[in-house]
């Protein structure tokens, strides 16, 4: 039987990325196998090899609080990691799905983002979509072919490489959010929709997500490249929309009478509306129609 479930693509990618001295076990030889052997996770999760297989194979799908622990536990996963797995032991019906409607942005919202002008802010989906944005966004993405899905922007799209000088870390994060957002929902037809789109254009994509890392958003800072104002340094914030949790509000600062300050000056004076209303058409173009901003 195929390791096809998502907890047991999840176990199998973890336990592969181990080595015998990360959990201060002996080096035995050649290894047939990457990382650790199933035997071995087994033993550290003190369950035996056939239960741990049968997890790993999709055969046993709800393991018990106590098991859940001490398999996360010999896997050496951190706060974040461990809720996904938690979230994976879940039966369908115990999961948070998204509605139907998910990408419906609250008027009170898209007021707060507009109200703004000195801000770049905006809101993004459980796949990275661009839900939502104020005009200096928009702007401050302009050298994008589209301001529509955070992924495809960093992996897809040609500017990505220039404008995020740590791209590296802007690919890590962006794959690693997306993975944290599918454990509470690995039926939502659009996260599997940009997975399988971004694998099949993005090799790197296709590598990081294989990895199972996870990661949700958090405050820190992110170094950009703009091709009219510059190197910008960013201070990045994330806050979870009360009404829909799904979503999260992301909000760019930079520091007072700063050059990232300046930067964010000289673009806010380069804002046309013309120039927003083309932003906003191509970014549709990407997004389903359900996904475009009311």
């Amino acid at each position: 039987m195929s390791d096809s479930t998502p907890l047991g693509e999840f176990l199998r990618a973890r336990r592969e990325a181990l080595k015998p001295q990360d959990v201060d076990l002996p080096e035995h030889g050649r290894r047939r196998v990457p990382g650790l052997r199933r035997e071995e996770v087994a033993m550290l999760a003190g369950v035996s090899a056939d239960y741990y297989m049968r997890l790993e194979q999709g055969r046993e799908s709800s393991p018990s609080p106590q098991v859940v622990d001490a398999v996360a536990d010999a896997l050496r996963l951190d706060d974040e990691a461990i809720d996904h797995l938690r979230r994976l032991t879940r039966a369908p019906q115990e999961r948070r799905t998204l509605p139907a409607r998910h990408d419906q942005v609250n008027p009170q919202l898209l007021q707060l983002l507009d109200s703004w002008p000195d801000t770049p802010a905006f809101v993004v989906g459980p796949a990275l979509d661009i839900l939502a944005h104020n005009a200096l966004a928009a702007a401050l993405h302009s050298g994008f072919q589209r301001f529509d899905n955070l992924a495809r922007m960093v992996f897809v799209d040609p500017a990505g490489r220039d404008f995020y000088q740590d791209w590296d870390k802007a690919a890590q994060s962006c794959v690693a959010e997306i993975r944290a957002a599918y454990g509470y929902d690995p039926e939502s037809a659009r996260i599997v929709a940009v997975v399988e789109t971004l694998s099949a254009e993005s090799p790197e994509f296709a590598e990081l997500w294989a990895r199972h890392n996870v990661k949700g958003k958090t405050r820190q800072t992110k170094n950009l490249r703009h091709d009219q104002v510059g190197d910008l340094q960013i201070q990045f914030s994330a806050f979870t929309v009360n009404e829909a949790p799904h979503q999260q509000l992301v909000v760019y600062q930079a520091e007072p009478a700063s050059s990232t300050a300046a930067a964010f000056t000289e673009l806010r004076s380069r804002i046309e509306n013309s120039q927003g209303g083309e932003q906003e058409q191509r970014a549709a173009e990407w997004i389903p129609e359900s996904i475009r901003r009311p």
